[in-house]
């Protein structure tokens, strides 16, 4: 199996990917739904570590430091970070935000690597859905320090429209701050895997293609 095949059979079997019958925040009922709160044992961390690993690489993304927002992209950067290392030798530095600036101690935002002008960083997340973290995200980092956001890496991409688009979350992360966002798996990834039998879940094939063909971008 491919790294990617690898990586939507241990959502499944880590609880994270599941189908059926699922209404979104949205108000869409989707055929399947993803909730990244199901990875909590530090097997799990580790092999997640490595599939971002792997993406990073495959894309040839630039990166001296991960960044991990508050509060699940924390155990996510910090484990990117150490697969990187383990798996393919390169040293990241990683930083993560606190919720409320510490005004005691060392002060400031940021825990971790202390930002710099020109410091090529990749945010560390795991889905993407309305853009919302991005906004946050983005004037915290510009604020500590003149970086270079270089892109933002996922779990998965839903490649869904908007509710307000007709285009996705990552395509308007792109348009509004340049960020290109790459992710381990797309939608198209999980229906191929299910059609290859990968994984289960060919009774809900047509409605993942329905679904898909009425929501879904380029």
């Amino acid at each position: 199996m491919t790294y990617k095949e690898e990586f939507i059979r241990f959502m499944v079997d880590s609880g994270v990917l599941t189908f059926g019958e699922f209404t979104l925040k949205s108000g869409r009922k989707a055929p399947y739904f993803i909730n990244t709160g199901n990875y909590k044992t530090g097997a799990q961390l580790a092999r997640l570590g490595g599939f971002y690993a792997d993406c990073i690489k495959e894309n040839g993304i630039e990166a001296e430091t991960f960044f991990g927002p508050a509060y699940k992209g924390i155990p996510l950067a910090v484990s990117a970070a150490v697969a990187m290392y383990n798996k393919y030798g390169e040293e990241i530095n990683y930083t993560f935000d606190r919720k409320e600036a510490k005004d005691h101690g060392e002060g400031g935002m940021f825990v971790g690597k202390k930002l710099e002008n020109g410091e090529k960083v990749v945010i560390i997340e795991d889905v993407m859905t309305s853009g919302k973290a991005l906004k946050e995200t983005m004037p915290k980092l510009k604020g500590a320090a003149d970086v270079d956001v270089t892109s933002m890496v996922i779990t998965v991409d839903r490649m869904e429209k908007a509710l307000d688009s007709d285009k996705s979350a990552v395509q308007n992360a792109f348009d509004e701050y340049g960020v290109r966002v790459y992710s381990i798996v797309n939608i198209n990834d999980i229906i191929e895997a299910i059609k290859s039998g990968i994984v289960e879940g060919k009774e809900y094939l047509d409605k993942m293609i329905e679904y898909r063909s009425l929501y879904g971008v380029q």
